[in-house]
């Protein structure tokens, strides 16, 4: 059986200059980054999946966030058109791994923006954050590229977090889990549950019954845990320094 692939991009030497918008910048050790990065991509390894490294982008200090420039569904690629000027640029690199892999290629145009941070697939919807990366007109083009797929596209409001995937993300059955102090609206999802940190609003499916999470959230991996889930742990601290998390250093692909 053909293993999953994860597209990870390695942190660039600017990493400490990225974008901070609802936290305070604090200081950032890149050799720690490194580490925990390369940490995190051999998580990925042990647990079954292939990863391939998408051609860095050292003047862009985000782009180690590489979900935010792409959306993968089934063969199709979604080019994303990022709400910030700075990151447009990380879209190039995401491109050309996805042409490579034979993914049918679409775009967001102007004057649409989309970060793939606001997008949170579960079932046969998608959840896409309305806020200050991704407008309206970007979730419009969104739906349209997704409908074929049968994909249902729900706006959500995001105003107390960067992405909706800052916010909340999706166990494998469904319900949607969030640290409550930035999520908006959680009447906007069928079944909710709040976690007690920050860090363990954020989830990976890897395989079956298998989550990844940050090391920063004990107590929410006791509580995925106690829902008959396995856990698997990953420092990434410097990351949340830059309001990152465990889904957007990665695209994963089934």
């Amino acid at each position: 059986m053909k293993r999953p692939l994860a597209l990870v991009r390695r942190p660039g030497p600017r990493l400490a200059d990225g974008l901070v918008t609802h936290i305070e910048r604090s200081a950032l050790d890149l050799d720690l980054a490194m580490n925990q990065w390369q940490e995190y991509v051999e998580a990925l390894r042990s647990l079954g999946w292939q990863t391939r490294e998408v051609e860095p982008a050292d003047d862009c200090p985000d782009a180690v966030f590489v979900e935010d420039a792409i959306v993968v569904h089934e063969d199709l690629a979604v080019i994303t058109r990022p709400g910030a000027l700075e990151r447009r640029a990380e879209t190039t690199g995401t491109e050309a791994v996805a042409r490579d892999l034979g993914l049918r290629i679409v775009h967001i145009d102007s004057p649409g923006t989309l970060d793939g941070g606001d997008v949170l697939r579960t079932g046969g919807t998608a959840y896409v954050g309305l806020g200050g990366r991704t407008n309206g007109e970007g979730i419009a083009q969104l739906a349209r590229h997704l409908s074929d797929y049968g994909v249902r596209v729900q706006a959500v409001p995001v105003e107390r977090a960067l992405h909706l995937k800052s916010a909340v993300t999706a166990l494998p059955d469904g319900t949607i889990i969030g640290w409550d102090p930035v999520v908006d609206d959680r009447d906007a999802f069928p079944l909710y549950q709040g976690m007690p940190e920050e860090g363990g609003a954020h989830v990976v499916a890897v395989a079956d019954g298998h989550l990844l999470m940050a090391a920063s959230a004990p107590r929410s991996a006791e509580l995925v845990e106690s829902r008959g889930y396995r856990v698997s742990t990953v420092d990434i601290s410097e990351f949340e320094k830059l309001e990152g998390c465990v889904t957007c250093l990665s695209v994963r692909l089934r």
